[in-house]
């Protein structure tokens, strides 16, 4: 059956739901993706979408939206150090951790309760406590819509960096992440280095379990983070910012409590939300936004939004955060125009 694209409402296609109206259509089988190989060719507007966790969403779009909803779970392969684990772009991220976890396949516990689906996860490369999921990718269906073929790219082909891949870099839909495997360690080893997950207090024993972990997971990212079904937001709203470490160390300086992370590379990655937190918007609105109260980094609707609303309250941030400590923060959800 081949994809029809039609003009239908995005308000509960994206998690700030924030209202919209695009044109678009749903994938649910990969027999559907040459009929859109052929759509794309001659219109290079097509935004990929996901759980629509990580947008921000125009009034009215002028791109044409594929919504992925291709699903299934399965062991792919099996090797003496790893489970090669398999799921459709269309699973949700939260519900594939569950699964695997339940199987007895641990390794993306530190990542439990993230939203979104398995196919957005690889673009964003997202990341919390401690793990990035390019540490725990073996590989990635994707066709190539350009070109109109299927490809199996590796981790080393997705010029992944901090929330970042070359799927956001590419040209706009020139990538439909189809099918993505991950390599779960059968000689699994905790990663706690997290300062959260240290003070947790179910963590405390010798040998916590993925379970555990998981668990410890979930009750702190429910305790500081709003529930999207209750206050619409994107997560995070602004990356944490690399800095060289000169300006690191001249802010430490002016400002001893500051929360920095030296990196390999040399640089140093700032915590966004004390950053902004200092600037004096935690908890502050704007209109019908804000900044969260207990989180500062995630910005919320409290009800009636619309894009515009969460640009310039984005905007208010970053001049407040660059007047006061020289730093520029980047904007995490992508934009959807």
């Amino acid at each position: 059956m081949p994809l029809i694209f039609s003009d239908q409402s995005l308000l509960r296609c994206n998690t700030l739901g924030l209202p919209a109206q695009a044109a678009m259509a749903v994938l649910a089988d990969e027999a559907q993706i040459p009929s859109l190989c052929d759509a794309v060719k001659s219109d290079q507007g097509l935004f990929i979408l996901g759980g629509g966790s990580n947008v921000v969403v125009q009034d009215s779009p002028r791109r044409q939206v594929l919504r992925v909803a291709l699903q299934g779970v399965r062991l792919w392969q099996e090797t003496p150090e790893h489970w090669l684990v398999e799921a459709s772009a269309g699973e949700s991220w939260h519900g594939f951790v569950t699964h695997c976890l339940a199987q007895g396949w641990p390794g993306l516990e530190n990542l439990a309760l993230i939203p979104g689906t398995v196919g957005a996860a690889p673009v964003q490369n997202i990341g919390a406590y401690g793990l990035e999921i390019d540490q725990c990718l073996h590989s990635i269906v994707v066709w190539d819509l350009q070109a109109g073929h299927e490809c199996v790219l590796h981790p080393a082909d997705c010029g992944f960096a901090y929330r970042d891949s070359r799927f956001k870099r590419a040209g706009a839909g020139r990538w439909l992440i189809v099918r993505v495997r991950f390599a779960l360690p059968k000689a699994w080893v905790p990663r706690l280095d997290y300062p959260d997950l240290q003070a947790h207090p179910a963590l405390q024993e010798d040998k916590p379990t993925p379970k555990d972990i998981y668990a410890a997971v979930c009750d702190i990212r429910r305790r500081k983070l709003p529930d999207p079904a209750v206050l619409g937001n994107a997560g995070s709203f602004f990356k944490n910012p690399l800095v060289p470490a000169e300006l690191a160390a001249t802010l430490r300086q002016r400002f001893p409590d500051i929360r920095w992370y030296p990196q390999a590379d040399g640089q140093v990655k700032l915590a966004a939300g004390w950053l902004i937190e200092q600037a004096g918007w935690k908890g502050r609105r704007l209109g019908p936004v804000g900044m969260h109260q207990h989180q500062s980094l995630v910005l919320v609707n409290y009800g009636g939004a619309r894009a515009a609303d969460v640009q310039t309250l984005a905007q208010a941030v970053r001049q407040a955060v660059q007047d006061r400590f020289g730093v520029c923060l980047e904007q995490e959800p992508v934009l959807l125009d």
